[in-house]
């Protein structure tokens, strides 16, 4: 079964999508999340609009501690076209950081630290706080909830 997880990793997008029950074990659910976390943010940086709210429920909340709330996943489309794309905004996961624990009957909670690089005008990078709720339904994984906290700049 380990095996099948893992090859199913190895395939990308949300083709390797499975019930939280099938997941085997915690060290399989902490590569899923893992895998979902670099899917979900390369389509971010590359501003793939269509691509990155496949990874939301259509009535995601979206709560950032400087502005505001943010429901549903056309709004968050939109809110990433304004401010995020050609822009000057790449998200890296800050190694290390990263958790992952089951929520039963529901999905997994995963949270972290990230942090934003400004690769054309060279400024000061931020860093924030993250926690996404996940859960699996109608044959994918979906956050339903977000909380982007605790902005303040990157030490170097």
């Amino acid at each position: 079964m380990t095996k099948m997880v893992l090859a199913a990793l190895l395939l990308g997008g949300q083709a390797f999508a499975q019930s939280l029950e099938s997941v085997p074990s915690q060290a399989a659910l902490e590569k899923l999340s893992a895998a979902l976390d670099a899917q979900l943010f390369g389509a971010y940086n590359r501003c793939e609009l269509e691509q990155f709210t496949t990874y939301f429920a259509e009535g995601v909340e979206f709560y950032h501690d400087q502005t505001g709330v943010t429901v549903g996943k056309a709004a968050l489309s939109e809110s990433l076209q304004k401010n995020i794309c050609g822009g000057d905004v790449l998200r890296e996961l800050v190694p290390g950081t990263l958790e992952t624990h089951r929520m039963k009957g529901y999905g997994f909670v995963q949270m972290g630290t990230h942090r934003f690089l400004h690769p054309k005008s060279k400024t000061a990078a931020g860093e924030a706080r993250f926690v996404h709720l996940w859960q699996y339904k109608d044959g994918a994984w979906k956050v339903t909830r977000v909380l982007s906290f605790d902005h303040h700049e990157a030490k170097p």
